[in-house]
C-alpha cells in the first residue's frame, strides 16, 4: 500500500526513531474507513477536540486489516451493508508516547475506501469515545476540512490526530473526488 506521508509530531525527530536510537518505539497498526457519497463523507465528530476524523482504530492481535476496518466501522458508526472495500493509501506518524513501555509510538494507518448503507445502525463506542463526545455523521467534506483547519489555527485543545485527519481529507478530495485539494 502506498505511503502518502510520514509525519513527525512535535517532540519527535527522525533520528529519535532510527534503528540506532536509544529510544524505544512502539508500533501500532490501525485502519481508517473512507466512505464517500458525492461530497458527503461519513466522519466522527469528537466534542472534546471539536474535530472531524475518519472512522477507524487499532487492529486487534490476530485480526486481518480488513477485518479490523469492518469491526471499527461498525462499532464507531453503526455502519450497515459494508462492501466494495479497496485500498486507498497508508499514513505513518511518529508521536510522543506517554506510557512506561516506550518513548514514541509509530502509528501506521491503513486507509480503505468502502461503501455502506446511508442509514446507520447503533454504535458500540468505547467508554473513552463516549466520554469524549464522539458521534458519527454524514457531512460535506469541504465543511469538515474548513472546520478542522480553523481548529488547528485557533484552538489550544486540538487532538494529536487532527493534522493526520485533515491531510487525509484533503487527499480524498484530490484523489477520490479528483478535485484540486486547495479548499
Amino acid at each position: 500500500m502506498q505511503c502518502l506521508k510520514t509525519a513527525f509530531h512535535s517532540g519527535v525527530a527522525p533520528s529519535d526513531v532510527s534503528p540506532l536510537s536509544e529510544y524505544k518505539v512502539i508500533e501500532r497498526h490501525a485502519t481508517r474507513a473512507i466512505v464517500v457519497k458525492g461530497e458527503k463523507i461519513l466522519l466522527l465528530y469528537t466534542r472534546r477536540y471539536d474535530d472531524y476524523s475518519l472512522p477507524g482504530g487499532g487492529i486487534d492481535k490476530g485480526e486481518e486489516v480488513e477485518e479490523g476496518l469492518i469491526r471499527e466501522l461498525k462499532e464507531e458508526t453503526g455502519a450497515l451493508g459494508i462492501c466494495n472495500i479497496k485500498p486507498f493509501a497508508r499514513y505513518d506518524e511518529y508521536r510522543p508516547w506517554h506510557k512506561s513501555d516506550g518513548d514514541f509510538i509509530h502509528m501506521i494507518s491503513y486507509c480503505y475506501e468502502c461503501d455502506v448503507d446511508e442509514e446507520l445502525g447503533d454504535t458500540a463506542l468505547e467508554s473513552h469515545e463516549i466520554k469524549n463526545g464522539m458521534k458519527p455523521l454524514w457531512i460535506n467534506i469541504y465543511e469538515a476540512i474548513a472546520h478542522n483547519k480553523e481548529v488547528m489555527i485557533n484552538s489550544d485543545k486540538k487532538g494529536l490526530s487532527i493534522e493526520r485527519e485533515t491531510y487525509l481529507l484533503q487527499q480524498i478530495v484530490e484523489k477520490i473526488l479528483c478535485i484540486d485539494g486547495d479548499n
